[in-house]
């Protein structure tokens, strides 16, 4: 049982309907005047006048159809015309429901008003006898001028109120329905009358009162002949809905009663942290609104003062109600008045009430879609949206969230079907007390289509589709009796048809029939669908269904239901075939033909491949076939590389079952990847990879691991008319898929591949008989896209060795059955084999150094992968790039990668039976170094050391770059720097990573270490990782002058690649960027270097400087600037000022730098010099540097020797101060500052020495008085090293004599210090 359209009702005299509403109106015709009769009822008793009417003339209409059908309203402009049901026979003696006109006329009363909209509310009866009848109907319209008017259903006007002097846009009606579940809110009943910027809502109790009394006033009235009339009061409340630009309809949700934590969280959104949360949640009515801006509204209006807590949380929210009860003195227009007052009344409008103003809560956002209609569900808590993007959106009221969307569907109309469970299915297994279930199911009917839909809710499929024609109305009321209660609401069956489509070209008023089982396709259980089918018995179903639309649907949900075995899919296929076959050609459809046809042959074609994958028979294989002549020698080549590939990528992984190549094949599946076409062929459908490899192994993985016979499938598949070119596709995807299945016997799966290439080279189609011997075969050049987009390396070189051979013979037979002139494609085409093979090789090898795993501590990461395509892809750098890559994830030192290097080259010249020791000893237990070496070998060109050295630098720099704190990733960079021998590379290189990473960095810790001295961690480095940038700026500035000077030298060398990777199209390589970058200006790089150099050393020794105060305005001004232009720079004689601040500065360096220096002890007691670090405080190069930066800086280097001297006979490094010693000009003045030192030592030892001795009193008392006094003015708390040995005093004092003239002031002194030192020494 499926879906249904059934026609219960018939309009009679439509025609005459339209030419009354359109009298003397031009109404638009289409071009196609015809409608084709898309379904199979006969139509032949149908009447020819309403066959006739054509065009959208109802889409222009205002039409309400009354939930029980007894009442339909078509409005246009001011006219209207009732319908009312009435009851004939047709000539076979069947009564039928019709609607005919009971009532026409112009309803506008005042000039310019026009209907807007309308809405037929039938009432109930309050006869104890009533089972459920409406007494009557009233008709309610709404105009433009803001007038809402009731009629009867003979068109007698009731009442007419104006409540909101604007438009009327939607008359909508809420009526009682009985609570499905216990605790659901009672929903009272209401009138909803929509304006542009307001909503009012009439109880529907006071309206049923009030119309119920009308009438009977009216009929009253009429009897006796009087028209003194009171009506009753009516109350209502209107609300002006605000915070949104346009509002075009809306739905009254209900009342509603949040859940504690709801009402928390709204408490806490608009009261704030102290918000305070008192007694149980207020009701509210729920209203949604949608238009633009925002495009769907939600509003909320706090519900009476019944609770005690109502009122405050009415004045907490801002939203107090206002209720009007209009009198029959204000509210009605045309009673409660003589005949002589009509003129008055007319002239003079009633009071209007203001609206309460009610905020919007929250919306749903987007200004560029504007909403067009809601449709409420019959639950309440689901709605559908229609918009100008032609879609429709499914919203969760409760929840206020958008949960589902359809595209599409311009100008959609929507209904909701609200059906219940059949209770004899449930009658067996449940107690009648279990409530039943219901259903939910959307209708959408889209008009620009001509379709109508059925989609089960919320997240289910289309469970039904129709094609209705383009001029039909969904008409849907959403409510039911008005005046029915908990009460009186015993015992009624009321019969009415939720969803009608009226069709304007039949006539015809059709309902939608949806059985409550299809809701059950959301289950995934194999019983509740299943069982409802099986239990109809699905064959025999299927074959009483008369119309071939409703078949087809039904055959395809049979055919993708995945429970259902294949041979009963294949039996009801089949059987509906014969039906079909034997009715006459003229009664069938052709499409379901078709279909059926189509199905059985996949059906049949998946159950032969699944027989010959589970049989397990094995038959002679053609030894023509199986042959693999000639690609003996290839495996043999490429073996310790496939060995150790396959070693290095058996690694395990993490798969989900349901997308393993191994996992069964549903014929479901396999029916939803091949279609058939019109002219009967098969072609696949590459739905997802994952489905893809599943149906390429459950056709070929069989006959490729020798469990299936590959002739017989390959048969079946050129039976099934499927194109060689998508087998193709789909063997080799399956191929290289399943690369490590295929490695565990490469030999075996290697002979089944080469069989089944040429049995698909074979079959129709694959190489055509018109090839152009001139240009290269569309076959094979197929293959090698495949192969060359893999990343796959080894199953693709594999793949290649067989196609290659493969393609040889087939050439080669071609070529011996024409004429010898074609030798030359036979060449062509094989030279591309050739190349593709080479490049594999190439790209297997890489691959293998690629998946060799990092070592513990390195940067790690997923392996790259690569393929020919990618690498050409990447440029002319791509190869060494992904190198580099590899290099960086190893942290791969400069000095190890240069041996590694040097060890291939050497290889290369003397073969490959000499081995280099260094490279052994460092080589790993997984031959990195090999693998290594095989690549170089494999690209001598792209991976020169030249161009590995400047790929690996950058690479390094880019990474540093990510996380600057990552210092050691620069200093690599810069290592690698230095190995790169060309010049030009160098300078380009040097260029690029200052431009690009390096001064922006350098600039903004310039400028903070000026501001503040102390502080270098606001450019996004630590102190630590701030001092190796400095240093490695320094290194590169200076690497950057030597190739500066350098360059004019050396030519540019000439770069190349390998020929078979000649064809690289991407960007241009990092060397060849290099090459092209500008040469620079030496003094500013020497400037720059300049100020590294001070930055670097005030961080280093944690010095308080202004780096940017020791240069004058030109200096500053030049600093970061393009190194490649020209800038003025300082020269001549600096400001002495300026001198002494530089002087003061490197004489502080040399300081620290001494106070860095290990304990002295340690190098007293040692024989040699000690071994000084070659980066950080203790490096041995910056006394060096200081006298270098001091030249530059216009700083005396004499002046610095003497300070550096002084300060390493103060620390007690003497013999470290004796060769500095030597390059000391003034020998006057620094024996003079070593006399002082002297002293100091000389006097610590006499005088403050807390191990004073006799002998030293003694020796102190012989001393001249000149002398004692002279050291007692010592002060040896100068010395930061005040112990050293007598002997290395007795040696400074002996330089210091040296050094002194005899006609020195200070000379007698000297003597006599040496004396003191010398007794001294002889006590010891």
């Amino acid at each position: 049982m499926s879906c249904g359209l059934l026609e219960f009702c018939r309009l009679q005299e439509l025609k005459t309907v339209r030419d009354y509403l359109f009298h003397g109106q031009t109404e638009p015709v289409e071009n196609n005047q015809t409608a084709e009769n898309e379904f199979s009822w006969d139509t032949s008793d149908w009447e020819t006048e309403t066959t006739e009417l054509s065009g959208p003339w109802l889409q222009n209409c205002t039409v309400s159809l009354s939930p029980c059908s007894d009442l339909l309203v078509v409005a246009h402009e001011q006219k209207a015309v009732f319908l009312s049901a009435k009851w004939r026979t047709d000539g076979g003696g069947r009564e039928e429901m019709t609607l005919a006109v009971s009532w026409s006329g112009i309803l506008s009363t005042e000039e310019g008003e026009r209907v807007s909209s309308t809405i037929c509310i039938p009432l109930a009866s309050q006869k104890r006898s009533s089972t459920g009848r409406p007494d009557w109907t009233c008709v309610v319209v709404g105009f433009t001028s803001g007038h809402v008017r009731f009629y009867t259903e003979n068109g007698v006007l009731l009442l007419a109120q104006l409540l909101h002097e604007d438009q009327v846009l939607r008359l909508k009606c809420r009526t009682y329905e009985i609570p499905r579940h216990p605790g659901v809110t009672e929903q009272h009943e209401e009138l909803s009358i929509l304006y542009p910027a307001a909503l009012v809502t009439i109880d529907g109790f006071s309206l049923f009162q009030s119309l119920r009394a009308c009438r009977n006033q009216v009929a009253r009235a009429a009897a006796v002949g009087s028209d003194v009339i009171q009506p009753p009061p009516l109350a209502y409340k209107k609300w002006a809905l605000q915070d949104m630009d346009a509002i075009v309809d809306h739905c009254s949700v209900g009342v509603m009663t949040l859940n504690v934590f709801d009402q928390m969280k709204n408490a806490s959104i608009l009261g704030g942290f102290n918000a305070s949360v008192k007694g149980s949640p207020p009701a509210m009515s729920q209203y949604v609104t949608v238009g633009g801006g925002p495009y769907t509204g939600f509003y909320y209006a706090v519900e009476g003062s019944t609770q005690p807590l109502l009122s405050h949380v009415a004045l907490a929210v801002a939203s107090k109600l206002t209720s009007a009860l209009f009198s029959a003195a204000s509210g009605w227009l045309g009673w409660n008045k003589h005949k002589n007052e009509d003129e008055t009344v007319q002239k003079h409008k009633p009071k209007v009430e203001p609206a309460t103003p009610l905020g919007i809560r929250f919306g749903l956002p987007d200004s560029r879609r504007h909403g067009e209609s809601i449709c409420l569900s019959p639950c309440n808590t689901l709605a559908g949206v229609t918009d100008d993007f032609g879609r429709v959106t499914l919203l969760d009221l409760n929840r206020g969230i958008a949960i589902r969307m359809w595209k599409g569907y311009r100008d959609a109309q929507l209904g909701w079907l609200h059906v219940p469970e059949e209770q004899v299915s449930r009658e067996s297994s449940l107690s009648t007390s279990v409530p039943r279930r219901h259903a939910l199911f959307l209708v959408i009917y889209a008009p620009r289509r001509g379709i109508l839909e059925i989609w089960a809710m919320q997240y289910g499929p289309r469970v039904g589709a129709f094609n209705v024609g383009k001029h039909c109305r969904l008409l849907y009321a959403g409510y039911r009796l008005l005046g029915v209660n908990s009460v009186t609401s015993q015992g009624w069956k009321i019969h009415i048809h939720q969803v009608c489509l009226l069709d304007p070209v039949t006539g015809t008023l059709r309902t939608v029939n949806v059985p409550f089982h299809l809701a059950l396709r959301l289950l995934h259980s194999p019983t509740v669908h299943v069982y409802t089918l099986v239990n109809s018995e699905a064959k025999d179903v299927l074959l009483d269904i008369k119309q071939s639309s409703i078949q087809k649907q039904a055959l395809e949900s049979l055919l993708s239901n995945k429970s259902i075995p294949v041979l009963c899919l294949t039996n009801i296929t089949c059987a509906l075939l014969s039906a079909l076959q034997q009715q006459d050609a003229d009664q069938v459809d052709p499409v379901l033909m078709q279909l059926c046809s189509s199905r059985l042959k996949l059906l049949q074609l998946y159950t032969d491949i699944h027989h010959m994958n589970s049989s397990a028979d094995s038959e002679d294989r053609n030894e023509a076939l199986d042959s693999l002549d000639g690609t003996e020698g290839d495996l043999a080549r490429v073996s310790p590389t496939l060995q150790r590939y396959t070693k290095l990528n058996s690694r395990p992984s993490v798969s989900f079952v349901q997308d393993a190549p191994d996992a069964p094949l549903p014929a479901q599946t396999f029916l939803s990847q091949i279609e058939c076409t019109e002219d009967g062929q098969l072609k696949l459908i590459h739905h997802s990879e994952p489905e893809w490899n599943q149906l390429g192994s459950f056709i070929f993985w069989g006959c490729l691991c020798g469990k299936s016979p590959p002739h017989k499938i390959c048969d079946k598949l050129q039976q099934a008319a499927i194109g060689p070119t998508q087998l193709l596709s789909l063997l080799l995807s399956v191929w290289l898929q399943r690369e490590k299945e295929v490695l565990q016997t490469p030999t075996e799966c290697l002979r089944n591949l080469h069989e089944l290439l040429v049995l698909l080279s074979n079959m129709d189609g694959a190489i055509e008989e018109s090839w152009d011997p001139q240009s290269v075969s569309p076959w094979w050049q197929q293959c090698r896209n495949i192969l060359v987009q893999s990343h796959n390396s080894a199953a693709a070189l594999l793949a290649a060795f067989v196609a290659h051979r493969a393609a040889r013979a087939s050439i080669t037979n071609r070529a011996d059955s024409k004429l010898q002139s074609e030798w030359e494609a036979v060449s062509l085409e094989l030279e591309h084999w050739v190349v593709c093979v080479r490049q594999l090789e190439d790209v297997l090898v890489l691959q293998t150094l690629l998946l060799v795993p990092p070592t513990v501590g390195a940067a790690g990461g997923p392996a790259a992968l690569c393929s020919i395509k990618t690498l050409l892809e990447g440029g002319s750098g791509g190869i060494t790039d992904n190198v580099s890559k590899w290099v960086f994830r190893h942290n791969l030192a400069s000095e190890q990668l240069k041996e590694i290097l040097q060890e291939s080259k050497d290889k290369d010249e003397e073969g490959a039976g000499e081995d280099v020791k260094v490279v052994e000893s460092r080589e790993t237990a997984d031959g990195t170094a090999e693998v290594l070496m095989t690549v170089c070998k494999r690209f001598p060109h792209s991976l020169s050391p030249n161009l590995l050295f400047a790929h690996c630098c950058w690479e390094f720099v880019v990474q540093w770059n990510k996380d600057p704190e990552e210092g050691a990733h620069l200093c690599r960079a810069v290592e690698h720097l230095k190995l790169v021998s060309s010049p030009h590379i160098q300078l380009g290189i040097c260029t690029m990573m200052w431009s690009t990473f390096i001064v922006k960095r350098f600039s903004a810790a310039a400028f903070l270490i000026e501001k503040h001295p102390k502080i270098a961690c606001d450019v996004g480095m630590g102190d630590k990782a701030m001092t190796s940038f400095l240093g490695c700026c320094v290194q590169l500035l200076q690497v950057l002058m030597e190739a500066d000077s350098a360059v004019a030298e050396v030519p540019p060398p000439e770069l190349s690649v390998e020929e078979v990777w000649c064809g690289a199209e991407g960007p241009a390589s990092i060397a060849e960027l290099a090459l092209d970058q500008k040469g620079v200006h030496y003094p500013l790089v020497q400037h720059h270097c300049l100020l590294a150099s001070l930055l670097h050393a005030a961080l280093t020794f944690s010095l308080k400087v202004k780096p940017l105060s020791l240069f004058d305005s030109k200096g500053k001004n030049a600093f970061f600037r393009d190194l490649t232009t020209i800038q003025l720079l300082p020269s001549g004689d600096t400001d002495p000022g300026l001198v002494l601040l530089r002087q003061e500065f490197l004489l502080r360096v040399l300081t620290a730098w001494v106070q860095c220096m290990d304990d002295p002890s340690v190098s007293a007691s040692s024989a040699g010099p000690r071994m000084l670090p070659s980066n950080g405080p203790q490096a041995v190069w910056w006394p060096s540097l200081c006298l270098e930066l001091g030249g530059l800086l216009q700083v005396t280097p004499d002046i610095l020797r003497r300070h550096l001297v002084c300060q390493l006979y103060n620390q007690g490094l003497d013999p470290h101060a004796e060769e500095v010693m030597l390059q000391v000009e003034d020998k006057d003045v620094l024996g003079s500052q070593l006399l002082m030192i002297t002293g100091q030592r000389l006097s610590y030892s006499l005088l403050h020495n807390q191990d004073q001795t006799q002998p030293a009193m003694e020796i102190l008392a012989r001393l001249p008085p000149t002398l004692c006094t002279w050291l007692k003015a010592m002060d040896p708390s100068e010395l930061r090293c005040p112990l050293v040995p007598l002997f290395q005093t007795s040696r400074l004092v002996g330089h210091v004599i040296e050094m002194l003239p005899e006609n020195h002031a200070q000379y007698s002194l000297a003597l006599h210090l040496l004396e003191a030192v010398d007794a001294l020494t002889t006590e010891d």
